[in-house]
């Protein structure tokens, strides 16, 4: 049975391509899924890069892509912090696009002060949010500011949870990572979580989109994220086995797919 959407929601790292290179039969359905009039949008749990990069290196792959249908975690997470608190002042544990991404918004990133003096230790208590994301930087300094931080009482805020990344030739720790160790330090839990499964990146996605969750198909290799978020949503779901998770994975959650899909070009019997 095909089922009636009017847009499809995909998330990018495992699930349309992997590294450099799409995964099998993506370039094809997308094109194809297009062709029958849904509008697509491609959703990163990964603020590594602008939204204007993986625009970039989707139509470099073969799937044309303007900057405006790609929602970042750095970018959801910019919107929400300059409408809602505009005046924090936020030590990033995270790479350089996410702190250059916050300061276009005019957001205060402290970090960007330390590195004016090296020597420069910066006072924890004069920190308002500690920020974490993806990081392959991270060391003790970092590690240790933000515990002090949030000891002395500063807001929690992730950009994604993501226990991992997948990359090729295997995962590497991602943002979930330092979120657990910071967790298990503090006793803390997160006040703000900007990326999937957020209902924050779910109204981003929705006003890109136009449409309602009810009319959207969400598809990924994470059940803990993507299919999550969607299920929350009320969108239909699809995980799909080119990333992290597995058919067992899948089969076993607590909260199923409605589908499981070898590759994306299998969407292409589910979708009207």
């Amino acid at each position: 049975m095909k089922i009636s959407i009017d847009a499809i929601i995909f998330d990018l790292d495992g699930t349309v391509y992997l590294g450099e290179a799409a995964l099998p039969g993506a370039v094809e359905a997308i094109a194809e899924l297009r062709g029958r009039g849904k509008r697509t949008l491609f959703v990163s749990n990964k603020p590594v890069e602008p939204r204007g990069v993986y625009a970039a290196k989707l139509t470099r792959l073969g799937i044309p892509t303007g900057e405006e249908e790609v929602i970042t975690s750095a970018y959801v997470l910019g919107r929400h912090l300059a409408a809602t608190s505009p005046h924090l002042r936020l030590y990033v544990i995270g790479e350089e696009n996410l702190r250059a991404e916050l300061r276009g918004y005019g957001l205060t990133v402290l970090d960007e002060l330390s590195r004016q003096n090296p020597q420069e230790v910066i006072d924890p208590t004069g920190i308002d949010a500690v920020v974490v994301a993806l990081d392959r930087t991270l060391d003790y300094r970092k590690l240790n500011t933000a515990y002090q931080a949030l000891m002395a009482g500063a807001h929690f805020f992730a950009a994604n949870p993501d226990s991992t990344c997948p990359m090729p030739g295997g995962a590497i720790p991602d943002a979930g990572a330092t979120i657990a160790a910071l967790q298990h330090l503090t006793g803390r839990k997160l006040d703000l979580l900007a990326g999937k499964p957020s209902p924050l990146t779910v109204q981003v996605a929705m006003a890109e989109l136009g449409v309602v969750p009810a009319r959207c198909l969400m598809v990924g290799d994470r059940l803990e994220t993507d299919i999550r978020m969607g299920r929350e949503a009320g969108m239909a779901t699809a995980v799909v086995l080119t990333g992290v998770s597995s058919r067992a994975d899948a089969v076993h959650s607590p909260q199923p797919p409605d589908w499981i899909v070898e590759g994306l070009g299998e969407l292409l019997a589910l979708v009207k």
